[in-house]
C-alpha cells in the first residue's frame, strides 16, 4: 500500500515539473518573439508550481522573468528594478547562467542608470538612489553604491545614506581609478580615454602626445564629510568627531571637512579651535573670497560679528564684486540696529526722551548710511535679488531719499508680481 502511495507522489511531481518546464519554454518561445506581455503571463502561470524544481530550471524562470521585465519596463522604475533582482536571482540560484545573461545584464544595467540620472533631473532623489541600488545589487560594482548613497543624501534618507557610506568604508573602498590620458597636440587639451587600447590608437595618428597614466581623486573625503553632516544633523557629536578625526587624516586640506570641524567646535563651545580651523581653512588657498565669506558667517553665527566684518572685507579685497560678502557685510552691519531699536520702543515720551530718540535716530542713520553702499554694490550685481531691494527701499524712506524709495519700492512690486 505504501508503495502505491509513493509511485503515485511521484507521478503527481512528474506532472508539476513538466508543467513547469512547458509554461517556462512557452516564455522562452514568447521571449524571442519579443512577445513580451505573453511571457509574463506564461510565467505568472510557472511561478505558482516553482517551488519543487530544481535548480537549473528556477534559474531559467528567474532569468526569463528578467528578460520579460526589462522587455516592457520602458522608464518604469518598478519594472527596471524588479528585472535586476529577477537576474540576480537567477545568478544566485546558479552562478553558470550569468554568461548566458551576461549581454541583458549589461542592457539592463546601462537602462537603471539612464533612469537614475531621468530621476534626478525630475526631483526624485529617492526614486533614482532606488535604480542604483539595484544596479549595484546586480553587478556589484561599488561605485554604483557611492552614487545610491549620495542620491539617499540628496533626498534626505539620511539612514539609508549613512549604511551605504559605512558598507562603502567597510569594503575599502576609495573611488580612485586609472585614468588613461593623452595631450591633444592642436589645443592643448588633455583628453581622457575609455581604456589603454584606445589611447595608444589615438597617439599612432600623431594628434595627441604626452601619454600618462593618472588617478582620480579619492571620493574618502566625500564620504567622511556627508557622514560627518549625518551625525552632526543627529546630535552624534562623539561619532561625528571620530569621523573627523579619520576625515582630516585621509584629506588634510578638504575645507568642507574643516567646516564640519568648525561646527561640531561652536557646539561643544569650543571657540578657540573653532578659530584656530577657520585659519587653517583659509591658509588652503589664502586669494579665495569663498573661504573669506565662509568664516565670516560661521563667526556671524555664533555673534562674533566684528571678527565677521574682518573676514567679509578680506573677501571683498579679494573680489569687490563677490555678491555674497557684500550682502552678508550689510546683514552683519545693520544687525547692530536691534538694540538701538530696543531702546527706542522703550522710550516715553519726556523731553530727555524726544532728545534721547533724536540721538538713537541719528545713530540707526548711520548704520544706514554704513551698510548702504555694501548693498547698492549687490543690487548693481543682481538687481533681482528681492531682499537686497527691500531692505535698499527700508534705508532710503528711513533716511528720507524719495526718489530711491520710489524707484526702488517699484522695483520691489515688479519682483513680487513675477513671483
Amino acid at each position: 500500500m505504501k508503495t502505491r502511495i509513493l509511485i503515485t507522489g511521484l507521478a503527481l511531481a512528474s506532472t508539476v515539473a513538466f508543467g513547469q518546464k512547458k509554461e517556462i519554454k512557452k516564455a522562452e518561445r514568447a521571449l524571442k518573439s519579443n512577445k513580451y506581455t505573453e511571457a509574463i503571463n506564461y510565467l505568472n502561470e510557472a511561478e505558482g508550481m516553482l517551488g519543487d524544481a530544481d535548480n537549473d530550471l528556477k534559474a531559467k524562470f528567474y532569468a526569463a522573468k528578467g528578460d520579460a521585465l526589462s522587455g516592457t519596463a520602458g522608464q518604469n522604475a518598478d519594472k527596471l528594478i524588479g528585472a535586476a533582482e529577477s537576474y540576480g536571482q537567477a545568478i544566485a540560484i546558479d552562478p553558470s547562467i550569468k554568461s548566458q545573461i551576461d549581454e541583458s545584464v549589461h542592457t539592463l544595467r546601462a537602462s537603471l542608470i539612464n533612469g537614475a540620472v531621468r530621476e534626478q533631473r525630475t526631483g526624485k532623489h529617492e526614486v533614482a538612489a532606488n535604480l542604483l541600488y539595484a544596479s549595484y545589487n546586480l553587478v556589484k560594482d561599488p561605485s554604483d553604491l557611492y552614487f545610491t548613497a549620495g542620491s539617499y543624501m540628496t533626498a534626505q534618507k539620511y539612514d539609508k545614506a549613512l549604511a551605504h557610506y559605512q558598507t562603502l568604508l567597510d569594503m575599502g573602498y576609495t573611488g580612485e581609478t586609472q585614468e588613461f590620458v593623452a595631450t591633444n597636440k592642436a589645443t592643448g587639451e588633455v583628453v581622457v580615454f575609455e581604456n589603454e587600447n584606445l589611447r595608444n590608437i589615438s597617439l599612432r595618428t600623431g594628434e595627441y602626445i604626452k601619454p600618462e597614466v593618472r588617478m582620480t581623486d579619492s571620493r574618502i573625503g566625500d564620504i567622511l564629510q556627508n557622514m560627518i553632516f549625518i551625525y552632526l544633523n543627529r546630535n552624534e557629536n562623539d561619532k561625528a568627531s571620530e569621523l573627523i578625526r579619520k576625515a582630516r587624516a585621509a584629506d588634510p586640506n578638504n575645507v568642507n571637512i574643516m567646516r564640519a570641524e568648525a561646527d561640531l567646535s561652536v557646539r561643544t563651545g569650543d571657540y578657540g579651535k573653532f578659530e584656530k580651523i577657520m585659519l587653517e581653512m583659509i591658509a588652503t588657498d589664502p586669494e579665495n573670497p569663498e573661504l573669506y565669506t565662509n568664516a565670516g558667517i560661521a563667526n556671524a553665527e555664533i555673534g562674533n560679528k566684528e571678527k565677521a566684518i574682518d573676514f567679509y572685507e578680506q573677501a571683498l579685497k579679494f573680489d569687490p564684486n563677490y555678491e555674497a560678502a557684500l550682502i552678508n557685510i550689510s546683514v552683519v552691519k545693520l544687525s547692530y540696529q536691534q538694540d538701538i531699536i530696543d531702546e527706542i520702543n522703550g522710550l516715553g515720551t519726556s523731553r530727555a526722551d524726544n532728545a534721547r530718540y533724536d540721538v538713537l535716530r541719528d545713530k540707526l542713520n548711520d548704520i544706514n548710511r554704513d551698510a548702504m553702499p555694501y548693498l547698492e554694490k549687490a543690487y548693481s550685481i543682481n538687481p533681482d535679488t528681492k531682499g537686497v531691494a527691500q531692505t535698499l527701499m527700508n534705508i532710503y524712506g528711513q533716511l528720507g531719499e524719495d526718489a530711491k524709495f520710489e524707484q526702488m519700492k517699484a522695483k520691489v512690486q515688479e519682483l513680487e508680481n513675477k513671483n
